[in-house]
């Protein structure tokens, strides 16, 4: 079954989650103005998978059940499955910002890695439990939070030295029928709209942290779960001209003795394998969110190519707006590029999952991450100060105002003041406004922080490969030219030749020297 953006709307009304919203309890999710710039965002891989246009991008064949589903629900099978997942991101943000439904699928391929290892060593039901729960979500057609991120306390602590033991979220209980989770996940996004969470850790466990190592899925509106939200975008602002259409709510859950039955639970302490399941969802989000970032892009370099052209000026006859955009152009597809190498190299996991390279995965995030400042700055500057100086949109309606503005504020004969002012105002809700900056951190922090990037690429890159390579030529032909390997390391001083090399002569003592 598919829905439409409408169907998945109304299908937030057969849950009742406890939200907080601005010190306020939410009476109906789905009615609620504060979350529908949210809810229209995921609403866009909705529709978009019933567009003819989008279709072939949007919608897979699921390999183990033989039935069609959205992209974001799909479980990658090969490496153009890697690619046509970024492409569609890319495609979903451009035209919602931030569509967030991706992490449904990051979380879903890594979890899918994740049980069928835990299987492989030592047989359970893990695998099983979760290919009947991908089944029905897929078939319900459902959008899956991420709960992710704990508190975590004091940081130079791990989990089971927290003072604060719920600081992290824990198993506190195991019963015959399930078993119980408390603590808190400190950024869910979305988390008000959607339709479960999906409890993954946050960081590798050590056998002390048996009780933290746990992966289950939660409705909603379980029993003991609080949501604290923030509204999504910028509803109802009038000079929000994006951001009060599409936005982004995240939550704080509280989950206090909460019960999750047994065919809903993936991790239950296996704390060994909580490595390969967090840096398996590292390296799909953190592709997820280079197409994510490469929409935004694309939203920066239209609304500042528009914005060169309403001042007036054309970038192609002033080389400084046409090396300034360039230069914007070369951040967004120098970070994408990436994310299609990370496609194009994916590896195969024993699951038959494929995952995107992660080397790549990690440089395409972390380029994004340092660069999202240049992004705006970029954009900022072919743009000019107008974006942030114009009169709020009340004064294009002010009888004593409205005629001078257009009249005077206007560049060009054949664009008007008020398409110039539109562009402005949609400039800086992006780059300049709470948005604006919203859009900076998320890039910058979500999916990791650059440090955790940093750590991730050093782990995985073949840095003693490149050693070795250096090491062979510089032995300057001791090592077979033909062999991959690397020459024994630290040679003996003079060992620069096949045969050896003797200790240079020293001056001899021929009578002609006197000692003293």
């Amino acid at each position: 079954m598919f829905m439409t953006a409408e169907d998945y709307r109304d299908s937030l009304r057969s849950y009742t989650p406890r939200v907080y919203l601005n010190g306020e309890q939410v009476e109906s999710v789905a009615d609620d103005e504060r979350l529908l710039p949210g809810i229209r965002a995921v609403g866009v891989t909705y529709d978009f998978a019933l567009r003819p246009e989008h279709a072939p991008l949007m919608v897979e064949v699921q390999s183990s059940s033989g039935q069609p589903v959205n992209r974001m629900l799909h479980i990658n099978r090969h490496t153009e499955d890697l690619l046509s997942k970024l492409e569609a991101v890319r495609l979903l943000c451009r035209e919602s910002g931030c569509a967030q439904r991706y992490l449904t699928h990051d979380a879903l391929n890594s979890i899918h890695q994740a049980t069928h290892r835990m299987d492989q060593d030592s047989p359970g039901e893990y695998h099983p439990r979760f290919m009947a729960y991908l089944h029905d979500i897929q078939a319900r057609d459902l959008t899956l939070g991420v709960a992710m991120t704990d508190a975590k306390g004091d940081r130079s602590a791990r989990p089971a030295r927290q003072a604060r033991r719920d600081s992290y979220l824990h198993v506190s209980e195991r019963r015959a029928d399930g078993i119980v989770i408390n603590g808190v996940k400190a950024i869910v996004t979305g988390g008000p709209y959607m339709h479960e969470l999906l409890v993954m850790p946050c960081r590798t466990m050590t056998e002390a942290d048996e009780d933290f190592a746990v992966c289950c899925a939660v409705p909603v509106d379980a029993e003991g779960l609080t949501q604290i939200a923030r509204p999504a975008g910028r509803p109802g602002e009038a000079s929000a001209k994006f951001s009060a259409k599409y936005g982004q709510s995240t939550a704080v859950c509280l989950f206090d003795d909460v019960f999750v039955p047994w065919e809903r639970v993936f991790m239950a302490g296996e704390w060994q394998h909580t490595d390969h399941l967090v840096s398996s969802y590292a390296a799909h989000h953190r592709h997820s969110c280079i197409g994510a970032r490469a929409g935004f892009g694309d939203l920066l370099i239209g609304a500042g190519a528009l914005m060169t052209e309403a001042n007036g000026l054309d970038p192609a006859n002033h080389t400084h707006l046409r090396d300034t955009l360039v230069e914007l152009i070369k951040i967004v597809e120098g970070f994408y590029a990436c994310g299609v190498a990370a496609s194009v190299y994916g590896l195969q996991d024993p699951s038959g999952a494929w995952q995107p390279e992660p080397v790549f995965a990690n440089v395409g995030k972390l380029l994004l991450a340092t660069q999202i400042y240049d992004m705006h700055r970029t954009a900022h500057e072919v743009s000019g100060g107008l974006i942030v100086a114009l009169p709020g949109p009340d004064e294009d309606h002010n009888p004593h105002t409205a005629g001078d503005l257009a009249t005077l504020l206007r560049a060009r004969e054949d664009i008007p003041y008020e398409q110039r002012s539109e562009v402005a105002r949609f400039i800086q809700d992006i780059s300049a406004s709470d948005t604006g900056g919203w859009y900076s951190v998320i890039s910058l922090h979500g999916g990791g922080s650059p440090q955790a990037m940093k750590r991730e690429i050093f782990r995985r890159y073949p840095i003693e490969e490149r050693k070795s390579l250096v090491e062979r030529l510089l032995d300057r032909g001791v090592a077979d030219p033909g062999s991959s390997g690397a020459p024994v390391r630290q040679r003996q001083p003079g060992q620069c030749c096949p045969t050896g090399c003797r200790a240079a002569d020293l001056p001899r003592n021929d009578g002609r020297r006197r000692a003293g």
